[in-house]
């Protein structure tokens, strides 16, 4: 029996979705295990800072939310796909009530109806 083909929406939705998955989970365990490390149990006479943040938030928490940002920058503008998502299934129907082909008129005469 021969696969179905996906559609291409579909596929492309579901490679993205993989990817920002991906990039989340890496982000959480990176986040989660070093601050975990390095913020606690440490001597307080350790602990550096920068701009009065302790060292273990600088690469804890803003490194990876600095990478993360440049991947999104990356993603939305490179990666992401624009799919071409078909008509739209009310255009099939020349006497449609679908609300953005409404007149003023023809919502009068649905509410009165």
């Amino acid at each position: 029996m021969a696969q179905k083909e996906l559609d291409p929406v579909y596929r492309n939705a579901r490679r993205e979705a993989i990817v920002i998955l991906g990039v989340y989970v890496a982000a959480l365990i990176y986040t989660v295990t070093y601050c975990y490390i390095f913020g606690y149990d440490r001597d307080v006479a350790t602990i550096t800072t920068y701009w009065g943040i302790p060292d273990w938030v600088c690469w804890g928490i803003f490194l990876p939310w600095t990478i993360c940002s440049i991947i999104t920058a990356w993603f939305v503008l490179f990666f992401m796909k624009d799919d071409d998502l078909d008509h739209d299934p009310w255009d099939d129907q020349p006497n449609s009530t679908h609300p953005s082909r409404m007149t003023s008129s023809d919502e009068h005469e649905s509410d009165a109806g």
